[in-house]
């Protein structure tokens, strides 16, 4: 079957699994199509296992088909974040500017290495020779929150406006700090040459300031051209032309695509929105590419819940499993904490601040197609023949899981109980 093919059949699985969900379940749709996803996995594993019949081995050749990493970082992911930025209000950005910086840079930052040591430390307990370098790089990826899940989940649940704009921002922006830490890291442990400070330097400036500022200009440069035309239609085929050949040029000319797709569609958002567009095409806008939007969730959601077809488990994966979700949720907690103890000097916040942010800093496929990056073969635990990336594969994906299906669907009574607070305190 063509990778073509199987994404028709899982595009179709997930609108099946929203629709059913919309009459019966009423969960958060892309909680309920993750979920579906990995009953049918685990129903696929246990079928195999007691001989009714072998789906398993052909399944999971379909999804390594596909190529995940490949599909997320260089597909689908232009078009999530643009959607994302077009929803993002400036002037709430503005208010919360250096809360969304120190949180985007100081918080993922502490939390790549405070999960890095912390691993590190428990490994060593557990006897597992588990190298500092790549327990690093675990923290490096798991750290920073998901714009997909964030703004698939959260956004959606209509927090105080100071929370909601703190969580999307943060989540948007820190890809591309966490980015230069991950390829830092994965140099050193897997690069032939040693990373110097100049190059890291150089690396961030060309990743995330070449790719805001690339990003700028796309806005700038689409913003006409959407000026330019009183075709409905054209006005909205034009925005397509930003995460298609927009994406795909940032990746040519070495910037951050991401920080771009975020930035162009703020602009497009919150000025080509009123001065561009014609009336009818403000109005279908939005329409537009939530369409999109839930389309392409749809599918990446399932692919999350179905990876596990992918993966071998030994009883030391079980373990750090078990151990990263906790560990992961301690660092972001702290990382907020120690945050809002500096912004509290200057603010009064919702009381609830730091547990929302905790609990909905949500990771999702960009953290999995991070960990997918890592090359296999370097083999860690020789009489199980477990590497590196076996054990980064299920860490990240046991707390992907949990913070889509436990705190993407928990999270709810945190925010109406701050949004109570407000209407209280206004």
């Amino acid at each position: 079957m063509s990778v073509y093919s199987t994404l028709c059949f899982l595009a179709a699985a997930a609108m099946i699994i929203a629709f059913i969900n919309s009459k019966i379940g009423k969960m958060q749709t892309t909680i309920a199509i993750t979920a579906g996803a990995l009953v049918l996995s685990l129903g696929i594993v246990i079928a195999g296992q007691n001989g009714w019949f072998h789906l398993e081995d052909i399944a999971a050749e379909q999804l390594g088909e596909i190529n995940f990493e490949s599909f997320l970082l260089k597909g689908i992911l232009g078009f999530l974040l643009f959607a994302g930025g077009l929803g993002i209000k400036l002037p709430n950005l503005e208010d919360q500017k250096w809360e969304i910086t120190v949180l985007a840079l100081a918080a993922t930052l502490f939390s790549t290495f405070f999960i890095g040591f912390s691993l590190w430390g428990i490994c060593q307990f557990l006897g597992i020779q588990f190298d500092l370098i790549y327990c690093l790089i675990f923290g490096s990826l798991i750290s920073p929150t998901d714009p997909i899940a964030v703004l698939a989940i959260v956004k959606k649940l209509d927090a105080p406006r100071r929370i909601s704009t703190q969580i999307e921002g943060e989540s948007l922006f820190n890809d591309g700090f966490g980015l230069v830490i991950f390829v830092t890291l994965f140099t050193i442990a897997f690069g032939n040459e040693a990373p110097t400070v100049l190059g890291v330097g150089q690396l961030f400036v060309q990743e995330a300031i070449g790719g805001i500022v690339y990003g700028f200009l796309l806005g700038l440069l689409f913003h006409y051209l959407i000026s330019a035309t009183d075709d409905h239609s054209m006005e909205l085929l034009l925005t397509l032309g930003i995460p298609t050949a927009g994406y795909v040029f940032a990746d040519v000319i070495h910037v951050s695509g991401p920080l771009a797709m975020v930035v162009s569609g703020i602009m497009i958002g919150n000025w080509t929105r009123y001065i561009g567009f014609s009336k009818e095409s403000e109005d279908h806008l939005d329409h537009f590419w939530e369409l999109v939007d839930e389309f392409l969730n749809g599918v990446l959601f399932l692919l999350i819940g179905m990876s596990m077809l992918q993966f071998n488990f030994h009883q030391e994966d079980w373990v750090l499993m078990v151990v990263a979700v906790p560990l992961v949720l301690l660092s972001r907690y702290l990382s907020i904490k120690f945050s809002y103890m500096g912004f509290e000097r200057y603010r009064q916040y919702n009381p609830l601040s730091v547990k929302i942010l905790t609990w909905g800093g949500l990771r999702g496929g960009l953290a999995l197609a991070m960990a997918m990056a890592i090359p296999a073969g370097i083999i860690v635990i020789p009489e199980k023949s477990i590497d590196v990336r076996e054990i980064i594969l299920v860490m990240t994906y046991a707390v992907v899981v949990f913070s889509i299906l436990v705190q993407g669907s928990t999270i709810t009574p945190l925010i109406h109980k701050a949004k109570q607070w407000e209407a209280n305190n206004q």
